[in-house]
């Protein structure tokens, strides 16, 4: 059970006011009441259809090098990844999602959006949506051309390393009518890796830890070509399996071998007691992170999930690693 949900987390790897003025005219509210109600509504209205008319009409190429033509600011959005769910509402588009993948949690107010299927997604529940635009991601695969056969707009992301993120916020900034939002998030990770790596310029070769990430209790991690690799390297850590690709399962003889400094495990919230777990492991007691009780436990999104979060996890593994240059 536990592989299975390590797995689906890497490949891994978004009337009431008509009512209300009724209630109170059947209530004996005035008229001059009812007219505030009105007119507040004649306001709303013209206030999105001056958002409507400004958006302009924009052709994207995205990951998938299909061109993407958006006519019309999108009003009812499918996101059918978490990573391109957290980019959907973090541009602040978030109010015109109608339909998000199973395994989105972030942000809460996903958890009261239609559910659209997990790895398998069901395309007859998300064309009666009626979505304007369907976010997906590489990930998606097959699904995605099923999607486009069914006459939807899809966006595919896809990203591996941090500005392969940039680009995908932009795309969905330019996708939705955001692009300042989406400039300014990108603004601000840019400022928060650049605060990271001032504060870890001056470690000396020496002077960098050894760092073993353990996505999955079955030892699997993220080696050159990841998130966790980039992000171990900004934050001025050596990542003891760089030297292998993507995201092996390794033996315990290497970990061992390799001998990290710290071990950051990203599966506590599905395994009790995680970090605990890792120190009593018979084999490991003259490893120095378990010697030194540098065992810690980080929520994966914030490593793996290739969104807006990423930053926030950069920051979080450097003041692991190195308080001291933080306080």
């Amino acid at each position: 059970m536990q592989k299975k949900l390590w797995l689906l987390m890497l490949t891994l790897v978004l009337a009431v006011g008509l009512t209300a003025c009724q209630e109170e005219q059947s209530n004996g509210g005035s008229s001059e009441q009812g007219n505030d109600k009105v007119e507040e509504k004649e306001n709303q209205e013209t206030s999105e259809n001056s958002d409507n008319e400004s958006f302009q009409s924009v052709t994207l190429t995205d990951k998938s090098g299909t061109e993407v033509t958006i006519n019309e600011k999108p009003e009812r959005i499918v996101s059918v990844l978490p990573s391109a769910t957290e980019i959907v509402y973090s541009v602040g588009a978030g109010e015109e999602v109608v339909g998000v993948s199973k395994w989105a949690n972030y942000p809460e107010e996903v958890q009261d959006v239609e559910k659209v299927g997990d790895q398998q997604l069901s395309i007859e529940k998300i064309v009666s949506l009626e979505p304007d635009l369907v976010v997906a991601d590489l990930n998606n695969g097959d699904d995605v051309e099923a999607l486009r056969n069914a006459g939807l707009n899809v966006l595919v992301l896809g990203s591996q390393n941090l500005e392969s993120v940039y680009e995908d916020i932009d795309l969905v900034g330019q996708a939705t009518g955001n692009v300042e939002k989406a400039q300014s998030i990108i603004s601000q990770m840019k400022s928060e890796v650049e605060d990271v790596q001032n504060a870890v310029s001056d470690l000396s070769e020496d002077e960098k830890k050894d760092v073993w990430i353990e996505v999955g209790p079955e030892l699997y991690s993220g080696g050159d070509g990841s998130f966790i690799d980039e992000l171990i390297t900004l934050a001025g850590g050596n990542n003891i399996i760089g030297d292998q690709q993507g995201w092996p399962q390794v033996s315990e003889e290497v970990v061992l071998e390799r001998n990290p400094d710290v071990i950051i495990t990203t599966y506590g919230y599905y395994v009790e007691d995680a970090v605990e777990q890792v120190l009593a492991r018979k084999n490991w007691q003259d490893v120095k992170a378990i010697q030194e009780e540098q065992v810690y436990d980080f929520h994966g999104d914030l490593l793996t999930r290739p969104g807006p979060r990423l930053t926030e996890g950069l920051k979080k593994l450097a003041q692991t690693l190195y308080p001291e240059l933080f306080n």
